[in-house]
């Protein structure tokens, strides 16, 4: 891809109830520089329609395989080679089975085929669905090819139970898209290994209200494990205190002080590969913590502080 133009995405929906985000993933990759063209399933268009996508891309939105004054050029073919990244989200059950099993039956599948770009899926169906082991079949054989996959979250289902086959948080898809084009040159070298990271700050209590913390994000470390996943590494990601979203197929550990950071780290660094420590761990710690909370005097406050476990050392101590 040449780096002076945006990267070009093809931004496939599919006929779920979770296609009415997609217009927020369409947005956040523009905010982001991208070009972005809307492929939409006919089931697709039972919820959301193409006017939606037509006026918020700034281009047509392809619907059917053929259609009256459009085929002077092969229009799949062109689209898969104008494409840096194919993007199908929401991503059902049906859309999965077709991609795995080679149909091409309608113009978002004869795409898929032809398409030579990362692609990345975003799948949304109901629990039992997503849990189905034809489902669950279908996902392994296209991750086996390299297709990337951004996994449902847990949450509350049209259905109206709770279980896992939410769509992923659209902040979540569209970090993993720019990831991916991001780590394109590196393809998968990370397949195999396995990443532990550490991100966020810690946070050490003084009493019940007060506490001594840092103003780390985490966002170096989250960013991190988007782009150790893209690569595809097992990730496993410590978190102190953020305000940010983990990777949905991250192993996520969320710690608050030092010292459970250090013992997570410790109990989860002998099945890692690669160790990342992007956390700002406290340096130290209240020597005394106050069960209440310590009242306002006339005199000033002293801190007595000691030190907290140093993690490194004891990395490189045990590796």
């Amino acid at each position: 891809m040449s780096s002076d133009r945006p990267h070009r995405i093809v931004l496939g929906v599919t006929g779920g109830i979770a296609a009415y985000k997609a217009p927020e993933i369409l947005r956040q990759l523009q905010q982001r520089g991208a070009e972005v063209r809307v492929v939409l399933t006919r089931a697709a268009t039972r919820f959301i329609g193409r006017v939606t996508f037509e006026a918020l891309s700034r281009h047509p939105v392809i619907v059917e395989m053929f259609e009256p004054g459009a085929n002077v050029v092969i229009r799949h073919v062109e689209m898969a080679r104008w494409a840096d990244l194919l993007l199908v989200a929401p991503a059902t059950a049906h859309t999965l089975a077709r991609f795995a099993h080679g149909l091409a039956d309608d113009f978002l599948a004869t795409l898929y085929l032809s398409a030579r770009c990362p692609v990345l899926l975003a799948p949304a169906m109901d629990a039992e669905m997503w849990e189905n082991a034809a489902t669950q079949e279908n996902l392994a054989r296209l991750r086996q090819r390299g297709v990337a996959v951004i996994p449902p979250e847990r949450g509350y289902l049209a259905s109206g139970v709770e279980g896992e086959g939410r769509l992923a948080e659209p902040e979540q898809i569209v970090a993993r898209a720019l990831v991916i084009l991001a780590a394109r040159p590196y393809a998968r070298d990370l397949e195999g290994e396995h990443v532990l990271i550490t991100a966020g700050p810690t946070c050490e209590d003084l009493d019940p209200i007060r506490y001594l913390t840092n103003r780390s994000t985490g966002k170096m470390g989250y960013a991190l494990a988007h782009a150790a996943l893209a690569r595809g590494a097992q990730v496993t990601l410590i978190s102190g205190p953020t305000a940010l979203l983990p990777p949905p197929d991250a192993e996520t550990i969320f710690v608050r002080r030092a010292e459970e950071m250090y013992r997570a780290v410790l109990s989860h660094m002998e099945r890692a590969t690669i160790i990342l420590k992007a956390a700002a761990v406290a340096d130290y710690r209240p020597k005394t913590f106050s069960r209440a909370k310590l009242k306002k005097t006339e005199a000033d406050l002293m801190l007595a502080l000691e030190r907290t476990p140093d993690i490194l050392a004891e990395l490189g101590r045990r590796k």
